[in-house]
């Protein structure tokens, strides 16, 4: 209480420093002069006495010095007094300090964007309890690390494991909702009822699913969003109870979730209802080797490591396969941190682009840096005679680091500022898988981190100055008249400039690598025509049912009703794999292999199940034999084609048609009976290195009936028209309604849209660094501009010297960009070094393709990219130069 006491007097003592120094003035006069008295009466003189008592003291002003220092917070005063003195000196050089706030906010503004990208992706907690217990859960299996669950192995683990306090599965479908106004095809999760207690999720209105709710054979209920609770149902809480119809069958309602719940860990389309997994109209659900798409989410009992938890299933999957060996053979329960399985595909690159963008801002510090060095010569007598005035070296440091930070924080509120814009225009350009898009703001932490980046920024850059000042002899500074000596802030400056032209030149070669990649991509051939393709899913109506004749005539119909449409050229109807977006898989052994006795010992490959159209529709090139016909129906022979890398595999140099095949789908075995091109399945970047890339097409018409059953329920359509994608599918729209008012067309795409989709994560980071590098460039220049004008400006005399003897506009031209080019070469020189370096970051992320770290051409280019810029900038102080009055220069002196 003393110290707390002892502190408010000091600050009270400071804000009221001016009566209080008056009083004490009065009181300190009263008592000299009682002591002058007392001297007198012994004798003294009043002028002996008077001299006595003042040396006793100390002296009058080191009294209230040390009075002043008792009373108030002399820290707080001095840094007051410094920045008083910093504003007057900033505003007194708008220009200088204009400048510099720009740099700065360019640098710190840039920064805080990115890191609101990175806060909010790879920071922000999750928004579960105790996020750290949260795992996902796969099976892995041939091909697949991470592959979907088995709804029986799923429930297996559920009750006999000892690690997990809790374990749930998610299926992502879609349903074709009626009686709610149009039909509506709306994106839904089928899930268990653990699924929402492990994540700590409440109802805001009704309940979660019960514990039973879950099984196989159960009563249709259904939870909805927030989103879609408010769209169809206007919020209203009387929604309980009533029923909702999906693909032709009664949900009752029993609950909404809470608004701020969406396990959807990208920014594609939300989810608006959840189903219990015990629903899924799939016969294979009581499959055990079927997988379904499904995964699951656990979490972790308090205490349990991840490595016991999979110790734990792993003892599961070993005892299920021996129990089941031909559906569990080679089945493993795979764990991931949940965390991480969300973050993991974009964290190299936010890390990535959060370094470059560092590098921006520390060009950004050195080019005020320069500038600061710059200005000091102007303030070289200043410092001097306040030194000579008894300032110490500390306290003018102290002066030049409080004008510093008082720059920092200026540049820092700008570039919040420009962060804002910032964060809004990345928004706009973030890829759709990149995950938790909605947590990206300008939040407390970003505050935060742009508080510590400015005051940070402000000592980085203000120090090397403010010690260099100090370096000189502000005594011989002073007798010289204020000039001081320049040998070492030369140095310094040069070093500066050369620090910067090998920062920008890392960003050149980063961005210009990422550019290649891009390049080499789009030279790839994904093996169809994309462009005038467009893909959308159809939902059947109820009254389709699931009779097997009634299936196919439904689906001819569709498809001849589509090829109507105006502008539509060709048409296929698809049900098994999306080129280059759901995969679909299936199982096979060549005829005259003995039957696997388990799903791992047999062969894998893509499967595509669609129409006769479809290498019409797609543009996929016919190599050999024929393609499927509209014969291909449930009355003839079993036929299948393959692409050449399953032919060229499995059959090598052989001729494959006429071939027989056992696909586990088919009740006979499927004669091959044509070959054509490889379609890329897993984009343009990964297909080549995947291990699965072996493609069959089997007739949508030759499936069997369990499996033709579940293809109205969902399937896709490829058209190829001659009109845009929009207009197409408002024309297929208009037909389909004609066919049934209960009939859903839904998620239109076009192919060109879908690859540029898969580019995006790419694209973003092309433009980002491309941005980086091109502001890193602009500010390496201003920054060679400004040493090579200074230079100009301090050997003006020299110059005039030069031309006075005889040197020609031409030479001092040449001489001022030598300067200049000096710098750039040791910049290119130190900057090739560290990019060679850096890039291997680059090349590990699998940001690169098609291209080396190393790649001579780009860093040829980017080089002399980088040169140009730097001599580009040294010509008007150039030209400046030549345009010196030798006999006005030398009139300076």
């Amino acid at each position: 209480m003393r110290k707390l006491r002892a502190l408010w007097f000091r600050l009270l003592g400071m804000f009221g420093a001016h009566d209080g120094e008056a009083e004490f003035a009065t009181e300190l006069e009263n008592d000299i002069a009682m002591r002058i008295e007392d001297g007198v009466r012994i004798g003294l003189s009043r002028e002996e006495a008077r001299r006595r008592v003042l040396i006793q003291m100390g002296g009058i002003a080191q009294t209230q010095q040390a009075y002043r220092e008792r009373r108030g917070l002399p820290v707080l005063e001095k840094l007051v007094q410094d920045v008083g003195y910093g504003a007057r000196m900033l505003l007194k050089n708008p220009g200088f300090t204009l400048v510099a706030v720009l740099t700065l906010a360019l640098g710190i503004g840039a920064n805080t964007a990115l890191f609101s990208v990175v806060n909010g992706v790879l920071l922000n907690p999750l928004p579960y309890p105790h996020p750290e217990e949260l795992v996902t859960v796969h099976e892995s299996k041939q091909n697949f690390s991470e592959g979907s669950i088995s709804y029986l192995n799923f429930r297996d683990w559920q009750r006999d494991n000892k690690t997990l306090s809790a374990l749930a599965v998610a299926r992502p479908t879609g349903y074709n909702m009626t009686g709610q106004g149009d039909a509506e095809e709306v994106a839904a999760d089928l899930v268990s009822s653990d699924f929402f207690p492990l994540l700590g999720v409440k109802p805001a209105l009704g309940r979660l699913f019960a514990p039973k709710e879950d099984e196989i054979g159960r009563g249709p209920v259904v939870l909805l969003s927030a989103g879609l609770w408010k769209r169809k149902f206007g919020s209203r809480p009387e929604v309980l109870g009533r029923a909702l119809t999906l693909d032709g069958r009664d949900y009752t309602i029993v609950g909404v979730l809470p608004e701020s719940f969406n396990l959807t860990i990208n920014n594609f389309r939300p989810t608006d209802l959840y189903v219990p997994i015990g629903q899924f109209q799939n016969p294979a659900l009581k499959d055990r080797a079927a997988g379904l798409g499904i995964h699951g989410i656990a979490r972790l009992r308090s205490g349990v490591t991840l490595e016991q938890a999979q110790e734990d299933m792993a003892r599961l999957s070993e005892r299920l396969e021996k129990e089941f060996p031909q559906d569990d053979g080679g089945i493993r329960a795979r764990l991931v941190p949940f965390r991480y399985a969300m973050v993991r595909n974009v964290q190299p690159l936010l890390l990535i682009l959060f370094g470059a963008v560092g590098f921006v801002l520390l060009i950004a510090c050195v080019n005020v840096a320069n500038l600061l060095l710059a200005r000091s010569s102007v303030r070289t007598a200043e410092f001097a005679v306040r030194s000579a005035l008894g300032a110490g070296r500390g306290r003018l440091i102290r002066q030049l680091l409080t004008e510093s930070a008082m720059l920092s924080l200026a540049g820092g509120a700008l570039g919040l500022l420009i962060a804002g814009f910032g964060t809004k225009a990345a928004l706009k350009l973030v890829p759709q898988d990149l995950p938790r898009a909605g947590d990206i703001h300008i939040s407390a932490g970003v505050l935060c981190f742009t508080l510590f980046v400015s005051l940070a920024s402000g000592i980085f850059f203000g120090l090397a100055p403010a010690l260099n000042t100090f370096r000189q002899n502000l005594v011989d500074t002073l007798r010289e008249g204020g000039r001081g000596t320049s040998g070492s802030r030369h140095r310094v400056q040069d070093t500066l400039v050369i620090v910067q032209m090998a920062l920008a030149l890392v960003l050149l070669a980063g961005a210009g690598l990422v550019i290649r990649s891009m390049m080499k991509l789009s030279e790839i051939n994904p093996g169809f025509r994309p462009e005038g393709v467009l893909t959308l899913g159809v939902q059947a109506p109820p009254s389709v049912g699931s009779s097997e004749d009634r299936v196919r005539a439904y689906l001819r119909e569709v498809e001849r009703t589509i090829a109507a449409t105006p502008g539509v050229q060709a048409v296929s109807l698809s049900w098994g794999a999306v080129p280059m977006g759901s995969d679909d898989e299936t199982l096979f052994w060549l005829d005259g292999e003995p039957k696997p006795t388990s799903e791992n010992a047999m062969h894998w490959s893509i499967r595509y199940i669609v129409g006769s159209g479809y290498l019409k529709a797609m543009g996929v090139p016919l190599l050999r034999g024929r393609f499927l016909a509209d014969a291909d129906d449930q009355h003839s022979p079993r036929v299948v084609v393959v692409d050449d890398v399953f032919a060229h595999k499995f059959f090598g140099n052989e001729d494959p048609i006429g071939k027989r095949i056992h696909l586990d789908n088919f009740d006979a075995p499927a004669v091959i009976v044509g070959v054509v091109g490889h379609v890329n399945q897993w984009g343009l970047d990964l297909d080549a290195t995947n291990s699965l890339r072996a493609e069959t097409y089997q007739p949508i018409l030759q499936l069997p009936p369990v499996q033709l059953s579940l293809v109205p329920l969902g399937m896709q359509v490829f058209v190829r028209s001659s009109t845009d994608g929009a207009s197409t599918f408002r024309a297929i729209q208009s037909s389909l309604a004609r066919m049934s008012r209960e009939q859903v067309a839904y998620n239109p795409e076009t192919m060109d849209a879908m690859i540029a989709d898969l580019l995006a994560s790419r694209r973003f980071s092309m433009i980002l660094l491309s941005v980086f590098a091109a502001t890193a460039l602009l500010l390496a220049s201003v920054g060679m501009y400004g040493v090579i004008s200074y230079v100009v400006s301090q050997r003006t005399q020299e110059i005039g010297v030069r031309m006075a003897l005889g040197a020609d506009r031409s030479r001092v031209l040449r001489w001022v960009i030598e300067q200049g080019g000096r710098l750039a070469i040791l910049g290119a020189c130190a900057g090739l070094a560290a990019a060679l370096a850096l890039t291997q970051v680059m090349a590990h992320s699998s940001l690169l393709y098609g291209v080396s770290a190393y790649d001579p051409w780009t860093m040829g280019v980017v080089t002399a990219l980088l040169l140009l810029v730097a001599i580009a900038a040294c010509c008007v102080p150039a030209w400046r130069a030549t345009r010196i009055d030798p006999m006005r220069a030398l009139r300076m002196e």
